[in-house]
């Protein structure tokens, strides 16, 4: 087995989080009581890379919850599937960090975090091999970016060789839920590139698009928006879920896509997403999802790839599928939208084959790209940023909780650096690396 331990904070990573749990319950056959109920020797093979199973042959979720104020905590007890979590592993403050990332990370969330890590220590105890973490949290609030950053580098500081996942929500460009946003943001975007080793960028407006253009949902509510972010959830981590033709896991998918340290935030999408009343005039091939995959309008954040290029990117499929057919696919994606690659990296998508589909289609497709195109998400929070923080607006909220002026410039400057670093690897070709190499010889001569 190679164990999971799942953490979720803040209100926005709680409920992203209980409906991954539920998802992966519904695929592994586990009722919201925590008793096995399913019909397929295979949803128990690997049941233990998320659950651990109770003295009452109850699977128990390997998770630990985190908010600072006690509502959250209430609201997951008293859903569907509430029973299922340990109640030890609701971890919570009494205050709030009231949107504030300074409280988050260094006043409020640093009385808790103590009692957090123990938490994650004892799961991580309770593990035969262990993997890695994955965090759920959101940027544009104070607990999930301020407490969630703190607990990434704690996280790291304490497990420093195994990979720390997070899917984290982005503030979108036109739907803006707080004012101090960019703020909260741009401080905890510059903590992700130092302690994250992959993140999932996920955006509300592109999944309100989604829901809107794709699946034609005239009100969608955040319980759909969810549904859509677990869908990718359990389809990234499929591979280690459930035995396959090709396997990934945490740590494969690290080395294959990120090429340098700081590249690490990709953009995550699914196929089929299909309206119910589109689903009788669409026949399910490899070829169908792969050009829904591709498509810009399933990306989950708000940006588009055509305007910047694939580093790399990672599909998974799901169900009885020919891994020669996947192969073949994806041989002419890359060989017909060759400009849209970078040519530095010859073979740079990988797949990865289940054959166990989803409960609610024959066949279904994950798709992570690194392209330079993310960079749009960071230009607007740094724009954003600029604008207040040139008029000092807000920050004496963030300096009363004990912060430096020099860490809002530091963070903001650390952000510029990766959006320059998206750019010139974009516009890199092949002979610039030649020279390069041989600038670096005639230096070592």
């Amino acid at each position: 087995m190679r164990e999971i331990v799942h953490i979720q904070v803040g209100q926005c990573g709680n409920q992203i989080g209980s409906k991954f749990w539920e998802t992966i319950s519904l695929e592994h056959g586990i009722q919201p009581d925590g008793k096995y109920a399913g019909n397929n020797d295979l949803q128990l093979e690997r049941i233990n890379v998320y659950f651990k199973e109770a003295s009452n042959n109850n699977y128990v979720p390997r998770a630990a919850l985190v908010d600072l104020e006690p509502g959250t905590m209430d609201a997951v007890r008293a859903s569907r599937y509430g029973y299922l979590f340990n109640p030890d592993n609701f971890i919570f403050g009494q205050s709030g960090a009231g949107n504030n990332w300074a409280r988050g990370h260094y006043t409020e969330g640093a009385e808790i975090v103590d009692r957090i890590l123990e938490v994650v220590r004892k799961e991580v105890e309770s593990c035969d091999c262990f993997q890695g973490h994955q965090l759920t949290h959101s940027l544009g609030g104070g607990t999930g970016s301020g407490l969630g950053t703190l607990l990434n580098s704690k996280i790291v500081e304490e497990y420093p060789d195994k990979i720390l996942s997070t899917f984290s929500v982005v503030p979108s460009p036109k739907v803006s839920e707080v004012v101090v946003e960019p703020y909260n943001a741009t401080l905890a975007i510059q903590q992700l590139i130092e302690n994250s080793d992959q993140t999932y960028c996920i955006d509300n407006e592109a999944l309100y698009d989604i829901c809107f253009k794709t699946l034609k949902q005239k009100m969608p509510t955040y319980y759909d928006l969810n549904h859509i972010i677990s869908l990718v959830m359990s389809g990234v981590t499929t591979c280690f879920r459930f035995p396959g033709q090709l396997n990934a896991d945490l740590r494969k998918l690290a080395v294959n896509m990120v090429p340098f340290p700081r590249l690490h935030f990709f953009v995550p999408g699914y196929a089929p997403l299909t309206a119910p009343g589109n689903i009788a005039y669409r026949k399910l091939t490899i070829r169908e999802l792969t050009k829904q995959m591709f498509d810009p309008a399933n990306m989950m954040a708000a940006c588009d790839p055509t305007h910047g290029r694939y580093l790399t990117v990672a599909t998974i499929f799901r169900g009885d599928i020919s891994t020669k057919e996947v192969d073949e696919t994806m041989f002419q994606v890359q060989n017909g939208n060759s400009g849209y690659f970078v040519e530095w990296i010859p073979n740079n998508v990988k797949t990865a084959v289940c054959n166990i589909p989803p409960p609610d289609s024959p066949i279904a497709s994950t798709f992570i790209a690194n392209t330079t195109a993310v960079q749009e998400l960071f230009v607007r929070i740094s724009e954003q940023f600029t604008v207040m923080y040139r008029r000092k607006a807000f920050l004496h909220w963030y300096l009363g909780e004990g912060m430096d002026e020099q860490e809002f410039e530091e963070a903001n400057s650390n952000m510029r650096d990766l959006i320059d670093e998206y750019q010139q690897y974009e516009s890199a070709s092949v002979e610039d690396f030649n020279e390069y190499e041989e600038v670096e010889e005639t230096e070592i001569v």
